[in-house]
């Protein structure tokens, strides 16, 4: 060995970048390696200070050292474990070679023993070979953790947005306030009427920003998308069945799923806050749309006027003050509105259909099963296909994803089987539950409400010659004539009647009015009986 005076470099380094992490470990190794040099009366040349993990090649700081000892500046390095140094072949291969070479003579460490022996050389590669074995150890260790996480259906990292980690339970659950704002957003975009801008905006005054912004389009349809909302966790490309309480029904998430396919635009109102009965009628001479604009007499005074837009040519209707469409508007309410006593009876009547359903939802039930059941073996089929090698890995995500969204479905179907066996009753309570709706508009003011109504249970409403008009569905057609003639001791039976001639018709395929669902021949078979027993 030759005779060189020792000339250091001073080495410290802590495993991560982010400066509010270990910011501690490397003031404390500064410390202590300054100590030592002063006590061990050595020449420290220069200090490196690096942030950066050592299980992969590629230092900055580590590099320039290296190369620096290569041409001779120093021969030595102090560093608090050999660790510090590497803790990867390349880099620990690296440091043994210069040690080989006798570019590097020494190497002190305040808590490990070197010298440039064989004895000395053995020991220092034991001890990069332990620290290369932590680090796979360590990796292992965590991959083993995540794959258990994932089998318990455990969320792995931070909680989307909508969730909460549980430090409890070590895994998810859902916000009681935030979790609301992603189902809103999940309903008011599958009505169609939104885009993704608009949705951004609307969580933006639920307080969802960044500094003040709203979030951008590309964050709101990856939330929008995102399955965890239905349960799943995800890992490595993959979703599984999680653990945690889902926040969206897979009939909404689907729906959502089919409007972000569709690029649904919205129906842009220009002014919606000032004019309610705006866009609301056609004009009965020219079918154009019904308008509103304001207008101000001679004493400053400013009124609402509703007129035809005239867009398909000349018209000469006049204009309509806000005050008579209104009063109008309230004359059509009142003649759809019955007593509560009534709407009570009808309310009792649909409890007791429900009840008689219970005894036929078994083979409903066991339908549910067997499709959940076929459903469960074909995914296991398919890992084993996918484990055999015998299926390519972009063709098992896709019907393993598939597959997975087809089983949260019949589950939810199976939880609620009894639900869709009486989906007879519903359209029935749906319409008396707009009865009741229609009593307590009647006694406010909320005339955005009355549009809203009017569009669900008539359709083509028309203004001509300063007089509202509506057609309603076939059941508000007959209510009308009921509440007209004052007939509220036969309405009872008349729904009745209507009732049993809808048994058997679902949801979809029945409507009572309304401008987006067509009638069918069976609820003109009902409204025939029911003006039989009127």
């Amino acid at each position: 060995m030759k005779d060189l005076k020792p000339k250091y470099f001073l080495y410290a380094r802590k495993s991560t970048e982010d400066d509010d992490h270990q910011i501690m470990s490397i003031e404390a190794q500064l410390f202590e390696l300054r100590e030592y040099a002063r006590k061990e009366n050595l020449e420290i040349l220069e200090e490196f200070q690096e942030s950066k993990s050592a299980k992969k090649p590629g230092r900055e700081l580590f590099g320039e050292m290296m190369t620096r000892i290569e041409r001779g500046e120093a021969n030595g390095i102090i560093a608090w474990h050999p660790d510090r140094l590497a803790r990867n072949s390349v880099d620990g291969g690296r440091v043994i070679y210069l040690v080989d070479t006798e570019q590097i003579a020494f190497l002190r460490f305040p808590t490990f023993w070197f010298e440039p022996t064989p004895q000395g050389k053995f020991m220092l590669q034991v001890a990069f070979g332990q620290s290369k074995y932590y680090s796979d150890n360590l990796v292992e260790n965590i991959n083993r953790g995540i794959r258990q996480k994932v089998r318990r259906g455990e969320w792995l990292v931070r909680a989307p947005f909508g969730y909460v980690n549980n430090p409890k339970t070590r895994n998810i659950e859902p916000h009681p306030t935030k979790s609301r704002i992603v189902v809103k957003a999940f309903e008011e975009y599958a009505k169609g009427t939104h885009t993704l801008g608009t949705i951004a905006d609307f969580l933006a005054d639920h307080g969802v920003s960044t500094k003040g912004t709203p979030p951008a389009k590309a964050s709101v349809a990856r939330m929008l998308s995102n399955r965890v909302y239905l349960g799943f966790t995800y890992h490595k490309g993959e979703y599984y069945d999680g653990s945690f309480a889902p926040i969206i029904s897979p009939t909404q998430f689907e729906a959502v799923q089919k409007m972000l396919a569709k690029k649904s635009r919205p129906r842009v109102q220009k002014v919606p806050n000032h004019f309610p009965f705006a866009q609301f009628a056609r004009c009965g001479e020219c079918g154009s749309m019904i308008t509103a604009q304001y207008a101000t007499n001679r004493f400053g005074t400013k009124y609402t006027y509703y007129r035809c837009t005239k867009k398909k040519g000349v018209c000469r209707q006049p204009y309509l003050s806000s005050s008579a469409l209104i009063s109008q508007a309230k004359n059509l309410l009142q003649s759809v509105s019955l007593p509560l006593s009534e709407i009570e009876n009808m309310e009792k009547q649909i409890d007791l259909w429900e009840k008689e359903s219970i005894s036929e939802r078994g083979s409903v039930a066991q339908n549910l099963k067997t499709k959940l059941s076929e459903t469960k073996e074909k995914l296991d089929k398919l890992v084993s296909l996918y484990l055999d090698g015998d299926i390519e890995r972009e063709m098992y995500l896709q019907r393993k994803d598939l597959l997975l969204r087809q089983k949260v479905k019949f589950e939810e179907s199976f939880k609620d089987f009894g639900q869709q066996r009486k989906n007879w009753v519903e359209p029935l309570r749906s319409f008396v539950l707009s009865l009741r709706e229609a009593v307590i508009l009647e006694k406010g003011e909320n005339y955005f409400a009355w549009k809203e109504f009017f569009q669900k249970i008539g359709s083509n409403p028309i203004l001509k010659d300063k007089t509202l008009s509506c057609n309603w569905g076939e059941l508000w057609e007959f209510t009308a004539s009921a509440v007209g003639g004052k007939g509220f001791e036969k309405i009872d039976s008349a729904i009745l009647a209507s009732a049993k001639s809808l048994r058997f018709l679902n949801s979809e395929q029945v409507s009572f009015g309304g401008p987006y669902r067509a009638r069918t021949g069976h609820l003109r078979n009902a409204n025939a009986a029911l003006y039989q027993m009127s």
